[in-house]
């Protein structure tokens, strides 16, 4: 019986699955925003959110000394961990993800549909956080239409 298992399978086996996620988990965190199938961005969405309240936990740690609240800190790092496999992403998330979203409650990233794929005609989409500022990428496109206009301006 399939009871309670709302996993999507995306036409791959678990461990495919797994690894296809983790590494979306890592570009989502790394990238700060990533364009893939719609798909896969709805099935990557609770594991990173899962993430995020992990590190939203270690920031209100609460306990009877420091002792305790470090251990704690440090449980929720090693659970990160685990799932990321990467030192630097685990500081990441908790030293800039999870705080630019500690008032929020829930729902700490957007979906935001890009349409097809022109190859195959898969639906796009970008996931992102909804909390922090667009990518460095993104504001280097912004500013090609400036610099345009300045040359139009040097050379008249």
């Amino acid at each position: 019986m399939r009871h309670k298992r709302k996993t999507v399978k995306l036409q791959r086996s678990q461990s495919h699955r797994d690894a296809l996620l983790k590494n979306l988990c890592k570009s989502l965190i790394e990238h700060r925003r990533i364009r893939t199938t719609v798909a896969k961005a709805k099935a990557v969405r609770p594991v990173v959110e899962k993430l995020v309240t992990l590190g939203k936990k270690a920031l209100a740690a609460e306990g009877a000394n420091e002792k305790e609240i470090a251990a704690k800190r440090v449980h929720f790092a090693r659970q990160a961990f685990a799932q990321l496999r990467d030192k630097s992403l685990v500081k990441k998330l908790f030293s800039e993800i999870a705080v630019a979203s500690k008032d929020r409650k829930g729902g700490y990233t957007r979906i935001t549909k890009l349409g097809q794929r022109q190859s195959d005609s898969a639906p796009m989409a970008f996931i992102e956080w909804v909390d922090l500022a667009a990518p460095v990428g993104a504001a280097v496109v912004e500013d090609a239409p400036a610099k345009e206009e300045a040359k139009a301006e040097a050379e008249a």
